[in-house]
Formats: structure tokens, C-alpha cells, sequence
């Protein structure tokens, strides 16, 4: 059997450190030992090298043996009891006995393994009763206190009364993960850290990703070796074992050289877990070796769990104030009753109430490319290029922010006046909108040493800074924080400007809409004169050409030359095409205006009708119709006369000369659209002429012609007024078409479901 210990020796510095597997050190530290156990096997896969110093056994002889030969029956039963009790990763340790050696345990499962990690038990019945009336005491003190600051001040100072560390910090992260000192207890010889910042870059992110699963991470000695963990060697293959959950899991070298470099000796750090995220922890240092009993740990971490709690409570106590003016004023600005007219936009931006909801120093409303401002803001030009920006690059219409210059490419122009803005986009293109703006507030940071040199380089390479002292940096072009009060007034009167830009939109629409219609009634009453100019005094003169042509060429004893005649009879053809055109358009102008009601009307009958009318056109083409029986249809009985009859007049108009004419109609059924409305389909086809399928939907346009008016003659009216017909009947009609094989239209009654 073939051993080897799991060490991770990957070469770790700061080039790398972002990257570096920390869950998996392959190692402990050495103030207890840790055991592997299979949750199937129960035999013992992983062990660390000293355990041997607690137990007297050699990890030799413990792996690949089962728990129970090594340990007994009665242990392997404490530590199931323990596990169906769910009491993994609890507070609570099991009491273990091993070799006749009492030890306290946690265990907790990674993948297929259980990790039982052991420490020595002692116990101080002072020291509890010390813990106990410290918290209570604790508990008491807390609802006396409103502030956070105060309250983790009062936190700080318990931890460090309960522990014993010579430094407790409560750290809190900014949205960037940078650190602040935000309350400290310390010894009174030590120099205090409170209000200094630490970069982002000395928590690395997989370390935050470890505090959010393990709550306490506790370092006994900084100067500690760390213990290898060995393992059966199956082959090569790597054998990890994940210490995310561990409580003695070694530490990485390169937060070991950070901890030197400050000069502390042991630590203790608790996770403030707030909705969800690493808000900050409590930091607990100590400047010799330090060990804490389980009592103690659970006590401090209640600490934390005291703070987590009441963020939420004593964050709204600090907002209320700001919430409560934000409201009032947003309660003024909601009672103005300002008509919808762009000239309130200038009431609102110049009202106070407009700046006071979000406590900003200048506002801007953009409506139809017009800018109403007031108080501190970008001139014109640039909130127009602002204004450009933010639409392409907001998300949901809404954007903040109180470093505007992280986001602009060239932010030099908005400092001074708009270093935080918060923006409301009020319409569907973004051009309609709302800005808030706030000016510069330069903010002096302390850092524990210049975080621009958080890396140094020396002869051993990289490695963290080995300076704290203090460094004053000058933030600039940054503004104040929105805080939520103030955005969700702001969120609250968008909304209600909102609803004014629209009730704006709307009144100059119905405004244009009513101009549109006194000018549309105008030009239908011209339309109307002029129809009936064309339709009956154009008659006169037409009756007059045709009676005198038709008085010339029916002379019978006068000799008229050729020519002449040939003239007149020109004449009189264009004569009688016109008239034919004057009733076409008297008939299509009077489709639109008609109003009679529909009703049920009886297709086959119409058909009937429209045959008899045509029964000579018919017989001179020699024309055959087929007719199917038709479903009844809601609609208008002389109308749907005038459609028949320009459909088959039009099959046969356009049939092929030296070949019988073949009509056929029929039914197609019920369709339904996409829309989901239904349509009775009626179909008229034949064998005539046809037509390129190009040109489809132009022949239902007035007036167009596909032949020469010698081929076939006709007005240009007949589909037209088909296609009228059809939407009078809320239907639509369609033709398909092949050149000299023939045309098929299909009609689409509207059907009421």
C-alpha cells in the first residue's frame, strides 16, 4: 500500500493569487487533527500527518482501515446519531473519545466524504459563565442603541471583552469590495485602525466566496507548520479534498505573508452575511499565538449574527429622515394638478420640490427634444450628448450612478455639475426623459498604505505590501451616494411625469387628429361636387357629342368623305368609353358612402341573377360556368350583385379566343387568419388569359390597366370596385394568376364568431 500526502505545491504569488485553489491546500493547521471517512466504506481515506501527537496512532496504520476497527463500534454510532440528527456543520461539537483521549469534533460532508476534524476538550465552567453574562448583557445594551455605527461600535467592543484579542475591527465592504474600519475596539496601546480603508485586492475574490460558506475562520498561530494530509495512492489520480467548510484549514502562504507583515500573531474572522452578500466581517487580531474553545467561538460568532440582524432595522432608522422629506416633497410636487401643456414642465423644474425628492442640486426634463432645467446643471450641449449616451447604454430605461466619469468615455465636461446623475428614460425612443443631478463632493480617504502599491516587488519577487502607514487620498469627480429613499422617490415621480408626458402625447394628437378630420370633411365635400360634376354635367356634353356623331354617320343621302367618318366614329367610341368610365366612377364613389345594413344573403341566388343579366356576353363566348353550392353569407345583396358580375364579366373579357371559356365556382369553407378571425372563402376561377402573379395586387388599383385599350377594352374600375366591395364586408379579396392558363380570386368573408 502505497501513501502520499495531498499537498497543493502549485507556486503561489501575486501574479497568480486571484487563481489560487485556497479550498484545497492539501494541508491543516496544527491545534487538531483531521479524518476522512468514506460515507459508504466508513473506511478511513484521508488523515492528517499528526495525529499521531493527540492519539498516539500513526496515519499509517489508520488509512484504509475501517472507523470501526480502529475506534469501536460505540464511536461509529455517536457519529451516525450525530449525522441523522442533521448536525453537520452545526455549532454544536460531538464529543469523541479516541485511544482514551477526549476530544471535541465537528464534521461535516465534502462530496463522498465525511471530515471530522478534532481538537482538544477543556473546559473552563468560569469562562462560560463569563461568556453566558456577557452576551445577555450584550443583549440588553443593544436595544438601547439606534445607529449601526453604534451598534457594531458596542459589537466590537463585546467580541473583544468575550475573546480576549487585542484588536476587534467590524469591517464593511463598498460595492467595489474595498474595506473600511467601520468600528474598532483595541488595546489601549495599540495604534487604532478605525476609519483607515483597505483595497479590494487584499481579500481576493475566492477568499470572499470561502466566507460566504464558512461563517468563522479562526488562525491560532500565524507561525504555524502547516500538517500534510496524506491519502491512499490510487494510481495518479488526484485525490483533493475540499476544506471550503474546514475550521483548521490551512491558510494561503500569501495571506500568512500579509498577516506577518502586519505584525499579528493570530486572528479570528467572522462573516456579516446581509441579503445574500458579503456586507463585511468582524475582524479579530491578536499579536501572540491564540486559541479559543468552542464556547468562545460560538459566542463571538453570535456577535456577528447580533449585527446581521439589525442592519436592516437600523439602516431604515438612518434613511427615515431622508425618506420622509423625499416624500414630502414628492407629495407637493403630486399636488400641483398642472394642465398638460409643455408649459408646466418649466413649473416643475423650477419648483424646489423637484430637487428636494432626491436631495439632487439640478434636474433637467427633456420633452420633444426641448429642455426645461433648473439648479446646477450641464449646459445644453453636453445633456444633450448625455442624454445620447445614457439611452444606448441604460438598462430597464434607468440608470444611476455617483461616479459618472467610471462609464462616459470623456467625462470631463460633467464633473463640476453632474458627477452623479439618475435618469429616467419617460418614453419608448428614450428621447422624453428626466435627469437629476449632483455636483462633485471631493471626500478625503484614509488607506492603511497606498493601495496603489497594495503589490510590491522586491529581490523575492511579488508579495503584499509591508507598509500600513497612513495615506490620504483625495477622491474626485465623484458625488454624494444615492441612497434608496432617494431613488425611490425619484422612481415615484418619473412615474408621474410620466403619465403627463402621456396625457401631452395624446392631447396634441387628438389635436391633430381633429384638424385632420374639419380637413379631410372639407376635401370629401370637394370631392363630392367634383363627383358630381364628372358623374352629371359632364353627361350633357357627352350625350350632346354622341347624339351629333351618331345624326352623322347614320346619313344616309348625303355623301360624307371616308375620313370624316372614320373621325366621327373614333368620336363617338371615346365617347361612349367615357360615359362607361363617369358610371364606373359613380359607382365606386358610392360603395364608400353607403350604409345600409347587412344581412343574410343567399349567394347561389344573386348568382342566378347575375347570369340572367349576362346571358347574351355568355352565349356570344360560348363561355361554360360551373356552380357549387354556396353557403349564405352576412352581407349587402346589390353589392355583392356588382361583385359577382365584375368577376365573371372580367373571366370573360379576358378568355382566349379560339378556346371555350370555362368559369367555375365554389366554396373553399371556413379559414381562419392569424389573427384568429374567420372568413367564409368563396373562389371564382377560369381558363382565360391569366396574368403574371407579379402583378397580383396592382391589378386591384383604380384605373390600372395590364393591356392596351385595344386589346381589351374596359375602364380600369371593375377590380377596384371588387376590392371596395370586399372591405365594405370587412373581407379582402386575392387573385393568383398564370399566364395563358387562367385566374383564380378568392373572396374572404368576414364571418362574426
Amino acid at each position: 500500500m502505497k501513501i502520499r500526502d495531498i499537498v497543493n505545491r502549485n507556486i503561489v504569488n501575486l501574479t497568480n493569487c486571484e487563481f489560487e485553489p485556497i479550498h484545497i491546500p492539501g494541508s491543516i493547521q496544527p491545534h487538531g487533527f483531521l479524518i476522512g471517512i468514506h460515507s459508504i466504506t466508513w473506511k478511513i481515506e484521508f488523515c492528517s500527518g499528526n495525529i499521531h501527537d493527540y492519539i498516539g496512532l500513526d496515519y499509517r496504520s489508520l488509512l484504509n482501515t475501517t472507523f470501526t476497527d480502529s475506534f469501536g463500534q460505540n464511536q461509529q454510532d455517536l457519529i451516525k446519531d450525530y449525522i441523522f440528527n442533521e448536525l453537520l456543520l452545526s455549532s454544536t461539537p460531538l464529543r469523541l473519545i479516541f485511544n482514551s483521549h477526549s476530544f471535541l469534533c465537528t464534521i461535516h460532508k465534502s462530496n463522498d466524504i465525511y471530515i471530522l476534524e478534532a481538537e482538544s476538550s477543556t473546559y473552563i465552567s468560569k469562562q462560560q459563565t463569563n461568556v453566558y453574562d456577557q452576551t445577555a448583557q450584550f443583549l440588553n445594551y443593544m436595544n438601547e442603541v439606534h445607529d449601526l455605527k453604534e451598534l457594531c461600535g458596542m459589537v466590537a467592543k463585546g467580541t473583544r471583552e468575550i475573546t480576549g484579542y487585542d484588536r476587534v475591527m467590524v469591517y464593511r465592504f463598498d460595492k467595489d469590495y474595498n474595506g473600511e474600519v467601520f468600528a474598532e475596539s483595541v488595546r489601549d496601546d495599540l495604534e487604532p485602525f478605525l476609519g483607515l480603508h483597505y483595497p479590494h485586492t487584499d481579500i481576493p475574490p475566492q477568499a470572499r466566496e470561502l466566507y460566504m460558506k464558512n461563517l468563522l475562520r479562526l488562525i491560532v498561530d500565524v507561525n504555524y507548520s502547516p500538517v500534510p494530509l496524506y491519502t491512499i495512492d490510487n494510481g495518479g489520480t488526484d485525490k483533493n479534498l475540499d476544506l471550503s467548510f474546514s475550521i483548521l484549514r490551512s491558510t494561503s502562504p500569501i495571506h500568512v505573508k500579509y498577516l506577518h507583515n502586519m505584525g499579528v500573531g493570530a486572528t479570528l474572522t467572522i462573516s456579516l452575511i446581509h441579503q445574500k452578500k458579503l456586507w463585511g466581517l468582524i475582524a479579530c487580531h491578536h499579536y501572540s499565538p491564540k486559541n479559543l474553545t468552542p464556547e468562545i467561538r460560538l459566542a463571538a460568532q453570535l456577535q456577528g449574527h447580533f449585527i446581521t440582524s439589525q442592519i436592516n432595522i437600523r439602516q431604515s432608522n438612518e434613511e427615515y429622515e431622508v425618506a420622509r422629506k423625499s416624500n414630502t416633497a414628492l407629495e407637493k410636487l403630486n399636488s400641483f394638478n398642472l394642465p398638460a401643456k409643455e408649459e408646466s414642465f418649466n413649473k416643475i423644474a423650477e419648483s424646489n420640490e423637484i430637487l428636494e425628492i432626491c436631495n439632487a442640486a439640478g434636474v433637467a426634463i427633456i420633452f420633444d427634444y426641448n429642455i426645461y432645467k433648473s439648479g446646477l446643471t450641464p449646459d445644453d450641449e453636453n445633456i444633450t450628448k448625455l442624454l445620447l449616451w445614457v439611452s444606448e447604454h441604460s438598462k430597464n430605461n434607468f440608470f444611476y450612478t455617483d461616479k459618472l466619469i467610471d462609464f462616459l468615455p470623456d467625462p470631463g465636461d460633467y464633473c463640476q455639475e453632474a458627477s452623479g446623475i439618475i435618469y429616467y428614460s419617460l418614453s419608448a425612443d428614450n428621447n422624453n426623459c428626466i435627469i437629476w443631478f449632483r455636483p462633485e463632493y471631493l471626500t478625503e480617504v484614509n488607506w492603511a498604505g497606498d493601495p496603489n502599491k497594495a503589490i510590491i516587488k522586491d529581490k523575492n519577487g511579488l508579495s503584499p505590501r509591508n507598509s500600513f502607514e497612513l495615506y490620504k487620498e483625495i477622491i474626485k469627480c465623484q458625488s454624494k451616494i444615492w441612497l434608496q429613499p432617494e431613488l425611490n422617490a425619484a422612481a415615484n415621480y418619473a412615474h408621474t411625469l410620466q403619465k403627463l408626458f402621456n396625457l401631452l402625447i395624446i392631447t396634441e394628437e387628438e389635436e391633430k387628429y381633429r384638424k385632420l378630420s374639419e380637413i379631410l370633411k372639407e376635401t370629401n365635400s370637394e370631392l363630392e361636387n367634383i363627383n358630381w360634376i364628372s358623374t352629371h354635367d359632364l353627361q350633357e356634353p357627352l350625350r350632346k357629342i354622341q347624339m351629333i356623331s351618331s345624326r352623322i354617320l347614320g346619313k344616309q343621302d348625303e355623301v360624307v368623305p371616308e375620313k370624316v367618318l372614320n373621325s366621327v366614329q373614333r368620336m363617338n367610341n371615346s365617347a361612349n368609353r367615357m360615359q362607361i368610365l363617369l358610371i364606373d366612377i359613380l359607382k365606386y364613389t358610392r360603395i364608400k358612402h353607403h350604409t345600409e345594413s347587412f344581412e343574410i344573403v343567399n349567394p347561389n341566388e344573386v348568382l342566378i341573377e347575375v347570369l340572367h343579366d349576362l346571358q347574351e356576353l355568355i352565349n356570344e363566348k360560348n363561355a361554360i360556368i360551373n356552380i357549387e353550392k354556396l353557403p349564405s353569407i352576412k352581407g349587402m345583396s346589390f353589392l355583392m350583385k356588382q361583385l359577382f358580375s365584375n368577376l365573371i364579366q372580367n373571366s370573360l373579357k379576358y378568355s382566349i379566343t379560339d378556346k371555350a371559356s370555362v368559369i367555375n365556382v365554389k366554396s373553399l369553407g371556413i379559414e381562419k387568419s392569424d389573427a384568429g378571425e374567420l372568413f367564409e372563402v368563396l373562389e371564382f376561377s377560369d381558363n382565360g388569359i391569366g396574368f403574371e402573379q407579379i402583378f397580383a395586387k396592382n391589378i386591384f388599383k383604380i384605373f390600372t390597366r395590364l393591356h392596351a385599350q385595344d386589346e381589351y377594352k374596359g375602364s380600369g374600375v371593375g377590380l377596384a370596385l371588387c376590392k371596395k366591395i370586399m372591405q365594405v364586408h370587412k373581407g379582402y379579396i386575392v387573385a393568383e394568376g398564370t399566364p395563358n392558363e387562367g385566374a383564380t380570386f378568392k373572396l374572404f368573408f368576414h364571418k362574426d364568431q
